[in-house]
């Protein structure tokens, strides 16, 4: 089969994502029009001033611009219209179960409540899921260059709303705050019924990795790159059956990879690790959950057994019932 079919059949495919933060799909005609709306002093006179600004080379360059462009958040009705236009937009790529991020810290430290963002989120998703059917669930992340003692802050702000957040997640710059750091944060989340995962592995090393299986017992890694340099942390990976939320262009964007023809997804499956294809923060790094199958399509010797088994690892590795992954997993059997 030529790549174009590839492409076509990995656009058809059923797909949940699994690695996607709310506060990283702000289009830049949504950040623009949100800072008028709401009276936002910003440093572009244009959308394509805020499109050309989206450029960035490394990961702190990237943040740099992301926590400017949260500034514009500022109302339940903001962070609403954000998700609805996410879940649209994902919607036409064929996800049908998606599992958002969101950064509450990013939001409180500058005086918009937890309930104001959350309240906006999770009325989106009910909408998403009355009007054509999607569902979501919601993982609450901890700001990892911040101290811990701000993420119990943070655990103790959603308290009313563990019904539905599902997990907590670590994010933000990876190197110089290994996943120790948050290690009685992540058990108190535990405590409390939530699922965990983390950010590990994209610019930290193997060792943070460990870190985030041993230290705050993940249910799922984000990224996890960096395992493939450690053989006895891909064959623990394969034996736990690990899911890997993999983000091409966001590699390709933050220079991870230097070109998508090394990336490390063909070798992942190819080792066995259940790897999944995600956008991470599509406005910024070029691309929704298409785009990435896409990229990753052109660049690498994927087969159709290889989508098919990428597809399948996204519901795998979701946080649906056992159930529900069934059923989505019969779904994809059923394209041409």
């Amino acid at each position: 089969m030529d790549k174009n079919n590839l492409i076509a059949y990995a656009a058809r495919l059923p797909k949940a994502e699994l690695h996607l933060h709310i506060e990283g799909s702000l289009e830049p005609e949504m950040l623009f029009k949100l800072a008028g709306r709401n009276g936002v002093d910003i440093p572009f006179k244009s959308v394509e001033e805020v499109r050309a600004a989206y450029q960035f080379s490394n990961l702190q360059d990237f943040l740099d611009i992301y926590y400017q462009g949260m500034s514009v958040l500022k109302t339940e009705e903001d962070f609403f219209d954000l998700t609805m236009a996410y879940l649209n937009r994902a919607r036409a790529d064929n996800v049908r179960h998606a599992e958002i991020f969101f950064d509450p810290q990013g939001h409180t430290e500058r005086g918009v409540a937890f309930d104001t963002a959350i309240s906006g989120i999770v009325t989106a998703l009910d909408m998403a899921k009355a009007q054509f059917g999607m569902t979501a669930k919601l993982i609450m992340c901890f700001l990892r260059h911040l101290p811990e003692d701000d993420a119990f802050d943070t655990l103790k702000q959603a308290e009313n709303w563990l019904d539905r957040i599902e997990a907590v997640g670590l994010d933000s710059s990876e190197v110089g705050h290994p996943p120790a750091k948050f290690e009685r944060a992540f058990k108190a989340a535990h405590e409390r019924g939530l699922k965990r995962v983390a950010h590990a592995g994209e610019e930290g090393p193997p060792a943070y990795i460990r870190e985030a299986l041993d230290l705050l017992t993940i249910d799922r890694l984000d990224h996890g790159n960096r395992s493939l340099e450690d053989d006895a942390l891909v064959a623990r990976l394969v034996n736990e059956a690990m899911t890997l939320t993999v983000c091409p262009l966001s590699n390709l964007k933050l220079c991870v990879v230097d070109d998508m023809k090394v990336h490390p997804l063909k070798r992942m499956l190819d080792f066995g690790l259940r790897a999944t294809v995600n956008s991470d923060d599509p406005s910024y790094f070029g691309g929704y959950i298409n785009d990435n199958f896409k990229a990753v399509i052109e660049a690498l010797d994927l087969s159709r057994d290889d989508i098919k088994t990428l597809a399948k690892n996204s519901f795998a590795g979701s946080f649906l019932t056992d159930g529900e992954k069934r059923a989505q997993i019969a779904a994809i059997d059923l394209v041409n």
